[in-house]
């Protein structure tokens, strides 16, 4: 059986499978700022050679909510010169597609738009960078797929209940029912797993003879103890997920033993954060599917931009010196400056016959001076290599060693420096630094009306969105909202009103009304936006684009593009609180003035904004190893008789699915060259 006839089997999917693109990470910077836009050419050459049937994406396409003009002209540029051609299209979808596809006015995969010319149909869902914002809820992936480039799907609009349907494709005698979920806040779709909440639906037909490819943009590793998704929460009917969000290249696929599925983390193509998690090796994914059987290879990515970290304890050099030997911080520097100098040599010989490498690597050497060591200047030391290495203004970084933690019952004396270390703050996101600090706070100026959920919400749009009536909007509402509770109630003195207001906050913490008042106050600090006068529209529309005129190399200190794998990375600076001008038509707020007055008098100031209305809203498979060629013509949008396939709710309590008949086998080569690709298949045992 001949290598080209296996892959070219009229029964087999070849899947192109990448993750966390980050289009426009950096584009500003004057050597940086090609990097995610080379590595998208590079995935979609990849589709292209080797003739894949479709490319999914898990996520985060763009690395900005907004993406500049230069941006997504180029992506849209990318995608029409790869991605649209005569080549027909070899398989079907049998799904209901207006369901699959639920935010365009054009319900039916692009390949199927007899006004287009579709070759390679991509498939993503949205991450926690691009994801909806608006009243609207539309997204840069919604622009995408009005324009017919490509299919968004796993949008799931409802905070109560998500119903997961899958879109069925086959191609020959292989069916493949692909489900997906776009990026939910972990802690509320941690949640509704637990309250059983996410339903996986599956075709009433033939169960047994799909095979089941989930992809989902969420949090793997535990960074809280509901801030992740558990594998154990995704239903044992799955046969493999493709986990984007996590930046880690761990592409080869890891076998769940308890639900007996694979889970492959092809990372992100681009490294946003000098972190060990990014140094790793990029790679995407080609998935072939035949019947029950799969087969991953991985493609190594040749754009990407070399990345080198190494940590270093100087405690641990006390044969060279100890912070009492004369001149050490010099001695210091000289030793810190010989380890870059070896990780640059590195560099240089892993880049020698690799032309497609950039030149310039990212050094980030981490250095512990923990033990009476003295920190030297990084500026004067990183201009050292600022033409050899490609973030000259964050070679080093010193950092101390995590110190016990202090017992903080003193809530008087609580120092915060101590509590927010460089080495805590790696990586953390805006709200987990906003519970942190109402955690460790005084008792005094602990939150009465809003919850620690809230209130970090609310920050986050501010910092990510650039929403900046969000924080204002939820304390109006949250204000509006217990005063009415309490004029239910009837309560009247300062004592019965603070013990009131307590127990009211207390009821709403980690429940659905929390999750309804957020996003109520949010569509109307969003509405409000869109309400204002044109140079509002022009900063915030979901049309109008960030301009690219800036004349500094880099990007300003105060956005901190990146922090953290996986996170949002998009801090925008201080999270300042400023009064609105008074031309925006409304009457003046008296929650952003409480600040020095009791709650008694806040709630005498009766509110003089009219209330707005809002919604809450193994057997091996035989393949035909003849040379024949089969005609295969483009199909065309199906009929709504033929999409009607019903579904059943999967119960993993009461359904178990035999999977003697799954295999699977990776190809761990980088070379393109590959055999039988289902050679070797191991068998997956039954389901106990």
């Amino acid at each position: 059986m001949s290598s080209e006839n296996t892959m070219d089997d009229e029964d087999t999917f070849k899947i192109l499978i990448a993750t966390d693109v980050h289009l426009g990470y950096l584009e500003k910077d004057a050597i940086r700022g090609n990097d995610s836009y080379n590595t998208l050419k590079e995935i979609l050459e990849y589709a292209k050679k080797h003739q894949v049937d479709l490319i999914l994406l898990g996520g985060d396409l763009f690395h900005e909510n907004k993406p500049s003009r230069r941006c997504l002209h180029s992506c849209i540029t990318m995608l029409r010169h790869y991605c649209m051609g005569d080549t027909p299209i070899q398989f079907n979808i049998l799904s209901d597609q207006t369901v699959n596809f639920n935010t365009t006015k054009f319900p039916w995969a692009n390949y199927q738009d007899e006004n287009l010319n579709i070759s390679i149909p991509v498939f993503s869902i949205h991450g926690n960078h691009d994801d909806p914002t608006g009243a609207e809820g539309l997204c840069a992936l919604d622009l995408l797929g009005a324009s017919g480039l490509i299919n968004h799907f796993g949008h799931s609009t409802s905070v109560e209940k998500i119903e997961i349907s899958p879109i069925l494709m086959q191609k020959g005698k292989t069916k493949l029912a692909l489900y997906g979920l776009g990026s939910i806040p972990d802690e509320r779709l941690y949640r509704m797993f637990v309250n059983n909440q996410v339903t996986m639906l599956r075709p009433k037909e033939d169960q047994d003879e799909w095979f089941n490819l989930f992809t989902l943009h969420q949090n793997r590793s535990k960074h809280g103890p509901t801030n992740y998704i558990p594998e154990q929460f995704l239903d044992d009917f799955i046969d493999l997920v493709v986990w984007g969000h996590e930046h880690e290249c761990l592409i080869a696929p890891s076998r769940n033993e308890q639900q007996l599925f694979y889970v492959t983390q092809p990372g992100s193509s681009v490294a946003t954060s000098l972190s060990p998690g990014e140094a790793t090796k990029k790679h995407i994914g080609l998935l072939r599917v035949n019947g029950r059987k799969m087969n991953l290879q991985k493609l190594p990515l040749k754009t990407v931009r070399q990345f080198f970290i190494q940590d270093v304890v100087l405690a641990d050099y006390q044969d060279m010196f100890t912070p009492h030997t004369p001149h050490v911080t010099k001695k210091v520097e000289e030793f810190c400056y010989a380890k870059v100098n070896e990780m640059l040599e590195e560099a240089e010989r892993e880049r020698l016959g690799c032309p497609m490498v950039p030149e310039k690597p990212l050094i980030r050497l981490r250095v512990d001076y923990s033990g009476g060591f003295e920190a030297f200047n990084t500026s004067r030391f990183s201009q050292k290599f600022v033409d050899r290495v490609a973030n000259p203004k964050d070679v080093i970084h010193f950092l101390r060693r995590r110190e016990q933690k202090e017992n903080i019952k003193d809530e008087v004396n609580v120092d915060y420096n101590k509590l927010v270390k460089n080495t805590a703050t790696e990586g953390l996101r805006v709200e987990d630094l906003v519970k942190k600090y109402f955690e460790a706070t005084e008792q005094t100026v602990q939150l009465s009306l809003l919850t620690e959920q809230g209130m970090g919400k609310a920050i986050q749009e501010f910092v990510d969105k650039d929403e900046k009536d969000a924080i204002e909007e939820l304390i109006s509402y949250q204000l509006e909202k217990t005063q009415r509770h309490l004029l239910a109630r009837g309560v009247t003195t300062e004592q019965d009103i603070d013990a009131e207001i307590k127990v009211f906050r207390e009821s709403k913490k980690n429940t659905t009304e929390e999750e309804s008042d957020i996003k109520e106050a949010l569509s109307r600090a969003k509405a409000h936006r869109m309400e204002r006068g044109p140079e509002d529209r022009m900063s915030d529309g979901d049309v109008a684009m960030d301009s690219d005129d800036s004349s500094s190399p880099f990007p300003q200190p105060t956005r901190g593009r990146g922090r953290g794998r996986g996170g949002r990375g998009r801090g925008r600076g201080a999270t300042t609180t400023e009064s609105k001008p008074a031309s925006r038509g409304r009457g003046q707020k008296s929650a952003p003035s409480t600040q020095s007055r009791s709650i008694m008098q806040a709630f005498q100031a009766t509110s003089q904004r009219s209330s707005r209305s809002g919604s809450f809203p193994t057997e091996d498979i035989t393949i035909d190893d003849s040379d024949e060629d089969f005609p295969v013509t483009k199909t065309t949008r199906l009929t709504s008789k033929a999409a009607s396939t019903s579904f059943a709710k999967y119960s993993s309590q009461s359904q178990r699915q035999s999977q003697s008949s799954k295999g699977f086998f990776y190809d761990n080569s980088d070379d393109d060259d590959d055999d039988n690709p289902f050679k070797g298949s191991s068998r997956r045992g039954k389901k106990t």
